[in-house]
């Protein structure tokens, strides 16, 4: 009778342990479809009327230029999220001066107004090749890649479908792009004369030259590759000391124009009228001078500062 109790109780003990099992399998298997079937089916998202008109103003041709600008100056942003913070800027911008710094609603309405306009073009200014410069860095980690490939005896297609997956963007984004035009039948010297009027990086330019050169004439091509890895590499070095040796230069370019016009309003603050003489014949002329000094040495510094490599 015991061993037939301890048979039965082992039997009901393996019985559970083996529904656990299954249980468990199950579960792992149910995430993982759920998972395909999110990736397969996104769920549509209710949107707000503010997201829709977004995406409708995204949408328009009116907003292409906007985009590049965005792109080129590295920017992850949208058109319309890039006007959405424009205008909170903005009002961030009129309250401080309206309510902090008690200057009248029409001079702070301009003024906020002026800043906006100002920082707009000197964000673009400033940032105009840094998309470029990103581009620019990667392009020795794509040759060193590409020389890989071409010694372990791959064509130029499968080491630029190698470069798509394992380079990060930007350099990525447009290696991919290149690999599927590729899969798709277009030839190699098309795809590259169509994204090097995308993209103007004098470094890129080099790049598909000597690619387009080297693939018609012959030669140790993994060597091409390798050298020229190693010249965007030193570039790059070079680029860095000069980066650093006029970091200081470029912090004072924005120090100088921001100190004035913060110890401006901060004695308008402290001392009531300070900034109503400005308004006067003179005064008007005056702040007109002193503005456009402000950003002449701005500019100036900037020029100063900008070494090409």
């Amino acid at each position: 009778m015991s061993s037939t109790v301890a048979i039965l109780y082992s039997l009901a003990v393996l019985s559970l342990l083996t529904s656990i099992y299954f249980y468990l399998g199950y579960r792992n298997d149910k995430k993982e479809w759920i998972h395909k079937v999110k990736e397969w089916y996104p769920a549509e998202e209710r949107k707000s009327f503010i997201s829709k008109l977004g995406e409708r103003f995204d949408e328009q041709k009116s907003s292409s230029n906007l985009r590049n600008k965005l792109q080129n100056a590295n920017l992850k942003l949208l058109p319309s999220e890039y006007i959405g913070v424009i205008f909170v800027g903005y009002l961030i911008l009129f309250v401080l001066f309206f309510s902090i710094f008690n200057m009248p609603i029409r001079i702070s309405f301009l003024l906020s107004l002026a800043i906006v306009f100002v920082s707009h073009y000197l964000l673009f200014y400033i940032r105009k090749n840094n998309y470029e410069m990103r581009f620019n860095e990667q392009l020795s980690e794509v040759c060193r890649i590409l020389a890989n490939a071409s010694r372990s005896g791959l064509t130029v297609n499968q080491g630029i479908d190698i470069v798509a997956r394992e380079v990060n963007a930007p350099a990525g984004e447009q290696f991919k792009r290149i690999s599927n035009e590729l899969k798709l039948g277009v030839s190699l010297e098309a795809t590259l004369r169509a994204v090097q009027k995308r993209n103007k990086s004098r470094d890129f330019n080099l790049f598909i030259a000597t690619l387009l050169i080297q693939k018609k004439t012959g030669g140790n091509l993994a060597l091409t590759f390798e050298t020229m890895a190693n010249t965007f590499e030193d570039r790059k070095l070079l680029a860095q000391s000069i980066k650093t040796m006029t970091s200081e230069q470029k912090y004072i370019s924005f120090i100088v124009p921001i100190l004035p016009i913060f110890l401006l309003l901060i004695m308008n603050n402290v001392i009531d009228g300070f900034i109503e003489p400005l308004w006067s014949g003179i005064g008007i002329f005056m702040l007109i001078l002193f503005l456009a000094t402000i950003v002449l040495s701005f500019l100036i510094i900037r020029k100063i500062t900008d070494i090409k490599v």
